[in-house]
């Protein structure tokens, strides 16, 4: 092989490394499924980093106006819930909702409210 071959094979190798560790760190398949695939948005967050339930419930008790508007989005096909089975210990957040359009309006009223102060997830069920 001439040098010049080698170089190239070189550099697509690091080229593609750079781009595996890139997309391992930033689980940039993984979000880009579950956008678009299941119409889900994650934090992403280990167990780690996830608040105690009861900041969790205090959260949601404090923000009761915003949970009460996103329930009515779509009585019976929208919800607010605390995962606390996931992360023993540590909780988030779970909006679920039934479509697209849910989730839309779901998300017109968080970015119109103060924030939650706790991370939550956006479920389609």
């Amino acid at each position: 092989m001439t040098k010049p071959k080698v170089f190239r094979i070189v550099i697509v190798l690091v080229v593609l490394l750079v781009f595996g560790a890139v997309v391992t760190q930033t689980k940039l398949i993984h979000r880009l499924y579950d956008h678009y695939v299941l119409d889900n948005k994650n934090h992403y967050l280990p167990c780690n980093k996830l608040p105690a339930a009861s900041e969790v419930r205090q959260a949601l008790d404090v923000h009761q106006d915003t949970i009460r508007k996103i329930e009515a989005v779509n009585p019976g096909f929208v919800g607010v819930d605390i995962d606390t089975w996931t992360c023993p210990g540590h909780a988030d957040i779970v909006i679920w909702y039934a479509s697209r359009q849910d989730r839309r309006s779901i998300e017109a009223i968080l970015a119109g409210a103060p924030s939650l102060g706790v991370p939550y997830r956006l479920n389609n069920r």
